[in-house]
């Protein structure tokens, strides 16, 4: 899977398919209300990987700093559906 671009080629943000913690996944927004589309309550397995996963064009997948620790890059996760997981709970 690979980021769309806009006309001025700026690039749309690229989660981590949740089902395998390598392959670059689209994340949808609905497009009446700008907002996230999301999965809330569902995580991914942590598969351990130490680097951002790339497209097909080198775009990185969204990275965030770990919750626990403060300092370690963690990639996020979307499912098959293109939403993005979160936990709120």
């Amino acid at each position: 899977m690979e980021a769309k671009r806009d006309e001025n080629r700026i690039t749309t943000i690229l989660a981590t398919l949740n089902t395998d913690g390598v392959t670059p996944n689209l994340v949808y927004v609905d497009p009446t209300n700008h907002s996230l589309c999301v999965d809330n309550g569902t995580t991914g397995s942590d598969f351990g990987t130490k680097n951002a996963p790339r497209d097909g064009n080198r775009k990185t997948v969204m990275m965030a700093v770990s919750s626990s620790d403060g300092v370690t890059p963690v990639e996020l996760y979307s499912d098959n559906l293109y939403n993005l997981l979160i936990q709120s709970t």
